[in-house]
């Protein structure tokens, strides 16, 4: 069976990091209003992380990184997700890539010692679009001498605006194989790559997750990392699914447990009502849930293989995770009154960053459906509709 080994970072440097963390989350918490307010990257947060080498902090100690175990790295995102919500998951969806290939390079022998090394020695950026790509990629690959041409529009790519390597996908129809999703990495600085100015949410404003066109870009055939069938589990997204989704939503929980502590702190200036008190005991139950629900994830990362079971407990704690985040920050905004709808509390921007927690894989209807479809042992690849039992 395949499992996390342990981890390189000791207990001391684990704690010399969440403190590294809670220090620069206080300054990044001072800009978040600005950088809110006028929908700008977090440029000035993402140079602080740098010059603390917190880019490379999921690279192995081998390799030149910090070495932080998975469960380290979501204590450090959930610290950072405190202050801002913007920053740290920004930084969730470079360090889940770098984290994912850290796993393959200690589990599977994976050839990807480069790439953690240049993220270490560079501190460069990693890019993605596989939340918006998921199983079924988007864009399409045509063949061409040596390679592929590539031509798509990818979505939601958090932290475009000062990245340097993109990672993502495109659709080759295979004459043999069928739908191909090819998986590559292209520099930002290659020619036909853009940023579109598309970010303007309800939240999570300052997380520069434009658009990105790759329009008749080349992508040798050595520069094809995986290729996989369309729109099925392959392995590679069960142990995507288990390393991503605890980092993504360490971040969640962290503003959940800020937008609480931000309500009691404004219930308290008030005399107290019965039905406060209530709200308060509410709000606890929820931040409680939503930390089970964080634990259980990272538990069934460290104890099981990536595959369909470890899936379905990763999806699971991310369903009650996140619905736990969102009855925290409404509860919250309930127990504050009116105080808390000014902006200046801070209660009203982690409230809306917190419904970022809806959309990321799997979403609600997706999630109940593959738990479903393995509760009544059917098959998970099975289109919607099919009731096939899975093959034994």
């Amino acid at each position: 069976m395949e499992m996390i080994t342990a981890p390189d970072a000791s207990a001391g440097a684990q704690a010399d990091w969440l403190a590294q963390a809670a220090s620069l989350g206080r300054v990044f918490d001072v800009r978040a209003p600005e950088i809110d307010a006028q929908e700008q990257f977090v440029n000035a947060n993402y140079a602080d992380l740098r010059a603390q080498r917190f880019f490379a902090a999921a690279v192995p100690q081998e390799l030149g990184g910090a070495g932080l175990s998975h469960e380290e790295l979501g204590a450090v995102l959930r610290e950072l997700g405190k202050y801002c919500g913007s920053t740290a998951l920004a930084f969730a969806m470079h360090t889940h890539p770098v984290a994912t290939a850290t796993w393959r390079w200690r589990n599977q022998k994976a050839p990807v010692d480069g790439l953690l090394k240049r993220v270490a020695a560079e501190q460069i950026v990693l890019l993605g679009s596989g939340g918006s790509d998921w199983l079924h990629g988007s864009g399409t690959a045509t063949r061409v001498d040596g390679g592929f041409r590539i031509d798509a529009r990818k979505v939601f790519a958090s932290g475009a605006p000062v990245a340097d390597l993109f990672m993502t996908t495109a659709v080759y129809e295979d004459p043999q194989a069928g739908p191909t999703v090819l998986h590559f990495a292209v520099p930002m600085k290659t020619p036909g790559v853009r940023i579109l100015p598309t970010w303007r949410t309800l939240g999570m404003r300052g997380t520069g997750s434009h658009d990105v066109q790759l329009d008749g870009v080349l992508v040798p055939d050595t520069s094809i990392a995986a290729r996989r069938p369309q729109g099925v589990w392959h392995p590679m997204m069960h142990t995507v699914a288990m390393i991503a989704l605890p980092l993504i939503y360490s971040v969640y929980v962290g503003i959940a447990e800020s937008a609480r502590d931000i309500a009691l702190a404004l219930a308290r200036k008030r005399r107290l009502s019965a039905h406060a008190v209530e709200l308060a005991g509410s709000i606890e139950n929820e931040v409680e849930a939503a930390r089970l629900a964080l634990d259980a994830m990272f538990a069934a990362a460290a104890s099981q293989a990536p595959g369909a079971v470890t899936t379905n407990r990763i999806m699971s704690g991310r369903a009650l995770a996140a619905r736990a985040v969102l009855a925290t920050v409404d509860t919250a905004l309930e127990l504050a009154g009116g105080a808390g709808f000014y902006r200046d509390a801070g209660l009203e921007r982690r409230f809306r960053d917190a419904q970022g927690a809806r959309f990321h894989p799997l979403q609600a209807g997706a999630q109940l459906e593959y738990a479903g479809r393995m509760a009544l042992g059917l098959d998970i690849d099975a289109p919607p509709g099919d009731v096939r039992p899975a093959a034994q």
